[in-house]
Order: structure tokens, then sequence, then C-alpha cells
């Protein structure tokens, strides 16, 4: 458990890879010309229906304002890889978090380069969870296609969470809709969507046979929450996969970072963004025309 534990912790990319993979083939070509058949305020419970129905799945669903929850408790939801992907760690993240401002988007991180290792990735999703995870997306799939949106709008961000309710575990995802439909119809490719798309994980005893979702703290997710997360996602993956050089400016790859994901979304809830290397005490401040001027070049 404890090898799984560190997997989780060092990097969820096989698991990502399936989850995204698992998407672009149900929502290619997806149509809205469906005839309505669902309203945005009877989702949660069409979702459920339909996964118990024809698939025996209990999912839990719930809409709080523009977000959609699917909580889809499983158990021994990992196996070990019969050949573990290797890569090789290039820095070490030993934290990345944001620190909630109403003016500024605010980060403070510990990244450091540290001597080239190759590593390995033992454990993947089983193949039984990766086709429940697919039967709840194509249920997803029919539902917001036939939603009827004459009076109201879908949802804004879609939270999947699978819990390994056995081994007190569980992988979060957070989509935004347009993402989704953009990497549909190829307007932006499987990589940049991959980037896009948050995961996380979590551990604890209160997952532990929790089959209805009671530790899930449900709410209604903001832009802003959902940029600064994503900001947070894209810094792992750079370092960790990872995408650059090991003697790569560290502070400059993060604006880098911050500027592209704010751009891409228009998101201008913010006037600074401030930095804080933990490494060299390092601190930045850029306003927000300094940051995007700094993507622009």
């Amino acid at each position: 458990m404890m090898k799984l534990r560190l997997f989780l912790r060092s990097s969820a990319k096989n698991a990502l890879n399936s989850l995204i993979l698992i998407i672009l083939l149900l929502f290619s070509g997806c149509s809205s010309s469906l005839t309505p058949t669902y309203l945005k305020e009877n989702i949660d419970k069409a979702i459920q229906d339909i996964c118990k129905a024809e698939y025996n799945l209990d999912v839990k669903v719930k809409l709080v304002g523009s977000t959609l929850w699917i909580y889809l408790p499983l158990e021994d939801i990992f196996e070990k890889s019969e050949k573990p992907e290797k890569y090789f760690e290039k820095f070490s993240l030993e934290q990345i978090r944001n620190i909630p401002s109403d003016a500024s988007l605010k980060f403070a991180y510990l990244i450091r380069a540290v001597p080239e290792k190759e590593k390995t990735q033992e454990y993947k999703y089983k193949k039984d969870t990766i086709e429940k995870i697919n039967n709840v997306w194509k249920v997803l799939r029919r539902v917001i296609f036939s939603l009827d949106r004459s009076k109201e709008t879908e949802p804004t961000f879609y939270y999947l969470i699978t819990a390994d309710i056995k081994n007190g575990l569980e992988m979060k995802e957070l989509f935004y809709s347009l993402d989704l439909k953009k990497v549909s119809y190829e307007y932006i490719s499987w990589e940049e969507y991959q980037h896009r798309t948050i995961q996380d994980t979590d551990f604890g005893a209160q997952i532990i046979a929790d089959t209805e979702g009671m530790h899930i703290h449900y709410r209604d997710i903001t832009m802003k929450e959902f940029i600064t997360e994503q900001i947070i996602h894209r810094i792992r993956l750079k370092f960790q996969k990872p995408e650059v050089d090991k003697n790569v400016d560290i502070d400059r790859e993060i604006i880098k970072v911050i500027a592209a994901t704010v751009k891409i979304y228009d998101f201008k809830e913010f006037n600074f963004v401030e930095l804080n290397n933990l490494e060299n005490n390092n601190k930045l401040l850029l306003s927000r025309p300094s940051l995007l001027d700094t993507f622009n070049h």
C-alpha cells in the first residue's frame, strides 16, 4: 500500500492518460442536435438511474451550481503493471501551493534540480476499473448532449471522483465543459487537453467504506479556483515528466505557465501575480499587463 501511495503522489501519468483517452473516444463526434430529453435540474437523477439500470453501477451525482459532481465508489482500482513504464526524475517538487488572495494570483513553491535518476511507474488502472469509468462517461455523454438548452445552460465543470473504498484512496478529475468540446472536435490536441485536465489524488480513512461520497466537500467550482488549480497541475507536469531541461530558470518557467493559462481562458480576475521561490527566497511581483507581455515575448 505504501508503494502505491508513493506512486500516486509522485506521478499519476498512466491513470491520467487512461481517463483522457476514454473521454476522447467517447466525446469524439458528439453532436448537440439530439432531441432534448433531460433538464439540467434533473441531470443528477438521470445519470444515477441509467448507470444503475444499464451497468449496475451505484454512482452518486450532485449538481451544485454549475458544477456536476460524479462519485464512483469501487474496490481495488489499481494493479501492478507487467511492463512498468520508465521515466527519469530531474527535479524534486517538494511543495507548490496557491495562497488565496482577492486581488492576486499567489504561489509558493520549492522546486529544485536533482541528479538524474531512472524510476518506474509500477501501477496502472485495472481493466474492469477502466470499463466502469468508460460506462459512466457513456451515460454522461448521453445525458449532457440531450439536455434541454432552450431555457438553461449545461454545467460549466465536471468533477469525477473514482474512489477505492477498500484501500482508502481516490483519483479526482476536474474538466471544463468547453475544453471537452474543443478536444472532441480537434480544436485542441490530446496533449494540450492533458494539461487542461486537473488531476489530484487523496488518501484517508474517511474514504474507506464510503459508498455515498459523504466525505466529499461538494461545492460550485469557480473559474478562479479552476485557473489556480490548473496552473499548479501544469507546473507539476512541466517538472515531473519533465518537459524542460534541468538547467532552466525555474521562476521564468512558472511565469510562462501562469501567463499561458490565463491567456487561454482570457482570465482577468486578478491584478498581480506574486511568486515566492522557497528554495532561494526569491520573491517576484508582476502586474497582469507585465505577465501577458512576458508571454508574448
